[in-house]
C-alpha cells in the first residue's frame, strides 16, 4: 500500500497501463551565427502550431466537460505566446548560440522553477500547465508525435511519472478507470480534470512507477489518497463494496446542490468557493457555491513582464461578478511575496520571507500598486456585489492605512463621476494570531472577518505547513487554533459583524460541526468540497452542533478531538 494525495474522489479497480515518460533528446551543441535566424523560425513556427493544437483541444474539451474547463487550454495556448517565455528563448539563441529546443528547455526550466518553488500550493501547481506546454512546444520543434491517450481500447488504470492537463483532458473516461502519478497536487489542473470527468486519482506518490509493471491489478482509493498493487481476495472484494457506497453517496450528494446550507432547525449559513481565475466561476456554481468567498488575485499579476493595468483587473473582476449573478464575491487584494515573487517586481532579499514585506505589507510600502487595483475593485462592483479583503493585517494601524488608500480613490472617482458601489463592504483575513487575539480591536474598522487558517496555523504553531517532518504541529484541531477561531467569531457576533472561513478547514466536514456551533457566517472552500459540507450542516441541528462544539472545547488534545468528531461524523450521516 502506497500513500500519496488524494487528487480525485472515487475507487478504482483495474489492470494497469504504465506510461513510459517521454524521452526527448535536446540539441546541445551550440549554434552558428548564421543559424539563429533558422533557429528562431523553429520557435515561432512551433509556438504557432502549439497554440494551434491547444485551441482545437479546447474546443473538444469545451464539448466534453464545458466551457470553464476549456478555458484552462485557452489560457495554455496564451502560455506558449507568453512575453516572457518569448524574450527568455529569444535571448538564449541570439545571445547564447543555443539552439531552438534548448533554449525553449532551459527557459521552461527557469519558469517552472519559479512557480514550483512557491509555498501555495494553488500556485506551485501553475509549473505543471508550463510543463506541459513546453513538452508540447518541444516536440513542435523537434516533430516528435504528441501522446494520444485516446487511442486506449482496453480498461486500465493509467499509472505514470506524470500526466499533463492536455493528456488528461483526451481520456476517455469509458476506458480509464482512474489514474495514479508519481508528481502532482491537488489544485493542479491535471486533477482538475479528473474531478471533472468523475474519474478516481491518486498524485504524489513518488516512485510509484518505477515498482509497478503492466497488467498489474491496482486499487486507486482517490478518497483516502491510498493505491495498493496487487490486492488480497479480501481487500479486493472490501473496496468493491466500498465503491458502490461511494458512488450511491455522489447520487445523493448532487441532489443537493440547489438545496440551502440549512440545519434541521432552520439555522442558515452560506456555503461559498475558492477560486483563482475568472474561469473557475463555473465550477463554483456549479457545486451549488452562494457565493465567492476568496478570489485570489494574484493569477492576474503571475506569468507576464509587468504589472496589469487597471482596465486589465477591471474586466476580469467584472467578469466574475457577472457570472456570479447576484451572489456575493469577496475579492483578496494583492497577496504577493513569501513565496510568491513577481520578475518585473524587484523586492529586497529578506531572511525570512514569510514573515517579511508580503500582502498588504507591500501594498501599503507601494501604494500605486494598491491604487490600481483598488480602482479597478471599485468600478466592477456595480456590476454585483462585490466586497474587499486584505490579507496578513496584522494591526489596526494597517487597516485604518488600507481604507485610507481605499477613501482616497473613491474621492477621485467621485469627482471624476466614476459609477462605484459607495458602501462596498471591507474585510480582513485573519491569519497572523495577534489579530485573532486582538479581534474585539479590529471589530469597529472592519465590516466582516474571514479566517485563514492555513497561515494562521503555521503562524500561531511556528510549523511550515508544506514540512512533512512537522505535520504532527501543523494541525486544524489543536485547541490553541480552535481557541483563536472561537474568539474571532464571539468578538465579531458582538461588534455585530459576521465572520467567515476561506482555508482548508473550511471544506473539512469534521469542522463544520464546530464551526456551526461556533456560529460562523459562511465557509468557503474548493468547490468540490461544498456539496459534503453541506450534508453534513443539514444533518443536524443547530443545537446539536452547540454541543458538539462545548464538548470539544473541554478536551486537551487533538488526537482526542479528532477521535470524538470522527465518530460524531459517522453518527450524524
Amino acid at each position: 500500500m502506497k500513500k500519496g494525495i488524494a487528487a480525485s474522489p472515487g475507487i478504482a479497480i483495474g489492470k494497469v497501463l504504465l506510461l513510459e515518460e517521454q524521452i526527448i533528446k535536446i540539441t546541445l551543441t551550440k549554434i552558428d551565427n548564421n543559424q539563429i535566424q533558422e533557429e528562431l523560425v523553429k520557435f515561432e513556427q512551433a509556438v504557432q502550431k502549439t497554440k494551434k493544437e491547444l485551441l482545437q483541444i479546447s474546443e473538444q474539451v469545451c464539448k466534453k466537460m464545458g466551457m470553464e474547463k476549456a478555458e484552462i487550454f485557452i489560457a495554455h495556448s496564451m502560455m506558449a505566446e507568453d512575453l516572457l517565455l518569448k524574450e527568455k528563448v529569444e535571448k538564449k539563441i541570439s545571445d547564447e548560440f543555443l539552439s531552438a529546443d534548448n533554449a525553449v528547455n532551459q527557459a521552461i526550466q527557469e519558469i517552472t522553477k519559479l512557480f514550483s518553488a512557491m509555498k501555495d500550493e494553488y500556485m506551485s501547481e501553475r509549473a505543471i500547465d508550463f510543463k506541459d506546454v513546453g513538452i508540447r512546444l518541444l516536440n513542435n520543434i523537434l516533430k516528435i508525435p504528441a501522446q494520444d491517450l485516446n487511442e486506449i481500447t482496453d480498461e486500465v488504470i493509467l499509472v505514470s511519472k506524470d500526466l499533463t492537463p492536455s493528456a488528461t483532458a483526451q481520456i476517455n473516461k469509458q476506458k480509464v478507470l482512474g489514474f495514479a502519478t508519481d508528481m502532482g497536487g491537488k489544485t493542479s489542473h491535471t486533477a482538475i480534470m479528473a474531478r471533472t470527468l468523475e474519474i478516481p486519482a491518486v498524485t504524489g506518490l513518488i516512485d510509484l512507477s518505477r515498482e509497478i509493471k503492466n497488467d498489474d491489478t491496482i486499487i486507486v482509493d482517490g478518497i483516502n489518497g491510498l493505491v495498493i498493487i496487487n490486492p488480497d481476495k479480501k481487500t479486493l472484494q472490501d473496496y468493491k463494496s466500498d465503491r458502490n457506497k461511494y458512488l450511491n453517496e455522489v447520487s445523493q450528494l448532487k441532489e443537493l446542490k440547489n438545496l440551502p446550507a440549512e440545519t434541521k432547525d432552520g439555522f442558515r449559513i452560506e456555503l461559498a468557493a475558492n477560486i483563482g481565475t475568472p474561469q473557475d466561476v463555473v465550477g463554483a456554481l456549479g457545486n451549488g457555491a452562494e457565493g465567492i468567498g476568496l478570489y485570489r488575485t494574484e493569477f492576474l499579476y503571475m506569468d507576464r513582464d509587468s504589472m496589469p493595468n487597471e482596465d486589465e483587473q477591471f474586466e476580469a473582476y467584472k467578469q466574475v461578478v457577472e457570472k456570479m449573478d447576484g451572489k456575493p464575491t469577496i475579492i483578496r487584494t494583492l497577496d504577493i511575496g513569501g513565496d510568491k515573487k513577481l520578475s518585473y517586481l524587484k523586492l529586497d532579499e529578506e531572511m525570512n520571507p514569510f514573515l517579511g514585506v508580503r500582502a498588504i505589507r507591500l501594498c501599503l510600502r507601494q501604494p500605486e500598486i494598491f491604487k490600481i487595483q483598488l480602482r479597478a475593485i471599485l468600478r466592477a462592483s456595480t456590476f454585483g456585489r462585490l466586497k474587499i479583503m486584505y490579507p496578513m493585517i496584522a494591526t489596526v494601524e494597517e487597516v485604518k492605512a488600507a481604507n485610507q488608500i481605499l477613501k482616497e480613490i473613491k474621492s477621485q472617482l467621485a469627482n471624476a463621476n466614476v459609477a462605484f458601489d459607495s458602501e462596498i463592504q471591507t474585510g480582513i483575513m485573519v491569519e497572523i494570531p495577534a489579530t485573532a487575539i486582538n479581534a474585539d480591536l479590529f471589530a469597529n474598522e472592519v465590516d466582516f472577518f474571514s479566517i485563514g487558517t492555513n497561515d494562521l496555523i503555521q503562524y500561531t504553531m511556528a510549523a511550515d505547513r508544506m514540512n512533512e517532518n512537522l505535520s504532527e504541529l501543523y494541525d486544524l484541531y489543536n485547541p490553541a487554533i480552535l481557541r483563536l477561531i472561537k474568539n474571532v467569531i464571539v468578538e465579531s457576533k458582538k461588534a455585530g459583524k459576521w465572520t467567515g472561513m476561506c482555508g482548508e478547514m473550511a471544506g473539512d466536514p469534521m469542522s463544520a460541526l464546530i464551526l456551526l456551533g461556533l456560529g460562523i457566517d459562511e465557509l468557503s472552500m474548493s468547490a468540490i468540497a461544498i456539496p459534503r459540507v453541506k450534508k453534513v450542516i443539514r444533518s443536524v441541528t443547530k443545537k446539536e452542533a452547540s454541543e458538539i462544539a462545548n464538548k470539544v472545547f473541554e478536551m486537551k488534545s487533538s488526537k482526542e478531538i479528532r477521535s470524538y468528531l470522527n465518530k460524531t461524523l459517522e453518527k450524524v450521516l
